[in-house]
């Protein structure tokens, strides 16, 4: 694995799981200011900041237009290509 790999290197590696991540999909659909998220062993994720930097996901976050479907999926993609730090 990377020395800093990705919340989907980390998911893929099952040292976190599916529930983790859902968990950080709900937290920021529910407060998309959420800067602090951890994970569950110990790996932590500022969830704002995953999605305003990948282009896709804060263009469809910000979107009336998008589904709540498409908003999810595109607040995950962001959160699995994010680089949680290590707490």
């Amino acid at each position: 694995m990377a020395e800093n790999p990705t919340t989907g290197e980390l998911y893929k590696a099952k040292t976190l799981t599916e529930e983790d991540v859902g968990a950080a999909v709900d937290a920021f659909i529910a407060d998309p200011t959420t800067t602090l998220f951890v994970f569950g062993d110990g790996y932590r994720l500022d969830l704002a900041a995953a999605v305003r930097d990948h282009a896709w996901a804060s263009t469809t976050v910000a979107s009336g237009d998008a589904t709540p479907h498409l908003k999810r999926a595109a607040v995950r993609t962001a959160i699995l290509l994010a680089r949680p730090e290590k707490a």
